[in-house]
């Protein structure tokens, strides 16, 4: 008997995200989405990815693409060899890029590959062409599966016209577990134990502070990073999520009073090794989405800073407050942070109520996605492979 023959073929499935940006959450989004995948079936996975080396080096796939630098007739091919195509997970359906990411959906229809909406984030959706490319998109092939991580985007998809039912899931993220991440290495970046440590997170002001100059925004950052280290005689380690983040991080430590107290993570770290940091943290701030969902994960209290709409939801499910979107300034803010220092016990105590619920609902999405590909009679050996030379913007992990 020939072995190699007469075994079945391996799933495909083809994940497209914002991936390979160095973005830590989009990157805990993935690891979520393949930790849930690799413990419930044996896949072949290919990652749609903006630096495919990056991807292949963080995670552990069979094969890594970047379509933006491919045609539509280019991509064709590794669409239709595919038994399933997940979109997802993150904040990718919004106006400017919703028609980049929804291009290979509508390859996978018209090749009659299953859909799966990933646990995303919509919106904002402004423009007709957004709306109507989003509508058309999820409309075209009842079979597609839409899930979605917070009832806004729930209520977007309704407002624009997709018909098809949406479930309400949570962010893939939520699944992770901690990578030790030693001591040695935090001493190495100036953090010293000797007192209680803050962790901020900290990003533009964009759309969460839209009438704040950057000037204002560190200045105000500043100050309440100054209130946590004269208050609380604690230090303060701020943790870039993105590239971006580590100049807006030395902008505030500029403006601070104790610039001193404060240190900056500089180095390359996984998720999982950012969860295993948080909980040397006795409390945080911060704005970042995964930031405040990796504070949960570790049961460390947090105040959120001013945010965008995706973080209401989780401060919704974790039955916190939400601080108005436009009322930014640094009284509003310090008192904010010093009753949620105040009642930090509480808040301790209600994530670890709480969070049960949301992980059982982040593990959803993974027994719908299982609920396809069970209702799907596999083509594999018909499909189309794709063959590359060198050069081209495709990368495989080496042979083990």
């Amino acid at each position: 008997m020939n072995r190699a023959r007469d075994a079945a073929p391996r799933t495909r499935i083809g994940i497209s995200g914002s991936y390979g940006g160095m973005n830590l959450g989009d990157e805990a989004i993935l690891e979520g989405i393949l930790g849930r995948l690799r413990s419930s079936l044996e896949a072949d996975v290919t990652v749609l990815s903006l630096n495919p080396a990056d991807t292949l080096a963080r995670h552990a796939v069979e094969r890594a693409i970047n379509p933006r630098v491919l045609t539509r007739k280019e991509i064709a091919p590794v669409i239709g060899s595919l038994d399933l195509l997940v979109l997802g997970g993150g904040g990718i359906l919004y106006d400017g890029d919703a028609q980049l990411y929804l291009r290979e959906v509508n390859l996978a229809h018209e090749l009659g590959v299953p859909v799966l909406l990933y646990a995303i984030s919509v919106g904002p959706l402004a423009t007709q062409a957004s709306r109507g490319a989003v509508r058309e998109a999820l409309n075209a092939s009842p079979g597609t599966v839409i899930t979605v991580r917070d009832r806004e985007s729930r209520r977007l998809l309704d407002d624009v016209g997709v018909t098809g039912e949406v479930h309400l899931t949570a962010d893939p993220a939520l699944l992770l577990e901690p990578e030790p991440l030693s001591a040695e290495a935090l001493t190495a970046e100036g953090v010293e134990f000797s007192r209680a440590i803050v962790g901020f997170s900290v990003r533009e002001p964009g759309p969460a502070a839209p009438n704040i100059d950057p000037d204002e925004y560190h200045e105000i950052l500043a100050n309440a990073a100054d209130f946590v280290i004269e208050r609380y005689d604690a230090d303060v380690l701020f943790v870039p999520m993105e590239k971006i983040d580590v100049r807006h991080s030395h902008a505030v430590v500029a403006h601070m009073r104790n610039a001193e107290r404060a240190e900056i993570l500089r180095r390359r770290y996984s998720p999982r090794q950012i969860l295993d940091l948080m909980a040397r943290f006795e409390f945080a701030v911060g704005m970042r989405l995964h930031f405040l969902i990796f504070a949960a994960l570790r049961g460390v209290p947090f105040a959120p800073l001013p945010y965008g709409s995706k973080v209401s939801s989780l401060l919704e499910d974790l039955q916190m407050d939400t601080p108005p979107l436009g009322a930014f300034n640094v009284g509003q803010l310090i008192g904010r942070i010093d009753r949620k220092w105040d009642t930090r016990g509480e808040i301790r105590e209600r994530i670890q109520r709480l969070l049960p619920a949301l992980k059982q609902r982040a593990d959803r999405t993974n027994e719908l996605l299982r609920g396809i590909l069970g209702r799907e009679v596999s083509s594999n050996g018909s499909r189309l492979d794709t063959h590359t030379g060198t050069g081209d913007p495709i990368a495989r992990s080496p042979p083990s």
